[in-house]
């Protein structure tokens, strides 16, 4: 056709090289891309992201044996108390009664019942020792400010004079727990785990109480210092299990 341009020799294998070479840049950007998405989803595979649904019901939904694990124990990687290369107790019983009035004693009963507690969930544990006996109970409470001030309760009592002993002992028969009571109560802990308070009491196996020394005997922290091993016993495990807790709603 008159006036049509004819391109030049080898042109046409010029563009080709550029477009081809475009379109490897492109493949390879993409392939990174892909990597670099499929490496975002596999990190985001590994996070354990708590179900805030789930944990409001979790006390009616979970087993009791899933509740009170046969051993616990604090893990260093913040993952499952109850593995057994982690044990540091061996549960002894489950209460099958969960009045929150026949498992709470004192203050602590006092203030679950006004916060509106539906039911107290309680397991007895012994230590590896065989000498130190507690007994942990899920304390139910609706969720939020009734749980956050139960928590808070529970901290305060931590650190009372006078703690109050919180939980009811849970006595096992046949088992070293067999003469765990109230009168035996040596120490108490707490923990708020989302809508599940946790409360912990602790004694001696053999039933030797804390020392209650009259007047000046008593004076200068003496009696705070007797109590000492056990408030920190249940301090810890309600600790292991806001932790096992936790792990459970996810």
């Amino acid at each position: 056709m008159p006036g049509a341009q004819v391109p030049p020799s080898g042109g046409g294998g010029t563009a080709r090289k550029v477009i081809g070479g475009l379109l490897t840049v492109f493949g390879v950007l993409g392939m990174l891309g892909g990597g670099a998405l499929a490496a975002h989803a596999y990190s985001n595979s590994q996070q354990s992201i708590p179900n805030s649904a789930y944990g409001p019901t979790l006390w009616r939904n979970e087993t009791t044996e899933r509740l009170f694990p046969a051993t616990v124990g604090e893990p260093s990687n913040m993952h499952d108390a109850s593995d057994k290369k982690v044990a540091q107790w061996s549960r002894m019983g489950i209460s099958q009664d969960t009045s929150c009035s026949k498992a709470l004693s004192g203050k602590t009963k006092q203030t679950a019942e006004r916060l509106g507690c539906e039911a107290v969930l309680r397991a007895t544990y012994v230590d590896l020792t065989g000498e130190m006996i507690a007994t942990v109970a899920i304390i139910v409470v609706p969720e939020g400010t009734a749980s956050q001030e139960m928590g808070e309760f529970l901290d305060n009592q931590e650190h009372a004079d006078v703690p109050d002993a919180a939980v009811v002992p849970f006595a096992v028969p046949g088992t070293l727990a067999a003469k765990w009571r109230e009168n035996r109560r040596n120490g108490m802990g707490g923990e708020a785990v989302g809508g599940y308070p946790v409360a912990v009491t602790t004694g001696a196996v053999n039933g030797r109480t804390s020392g209650n020394l009259p007047g000046e005997f008593g004076d200068y922290g003496a009696n705070d210092e007797d109590r000492k091993p056990w408030m920190d016993a249940a301090n810890a495990l309600s600790k292991t299990f806001y932790i096992h807790l936790g792990n459970l709603e996810r």
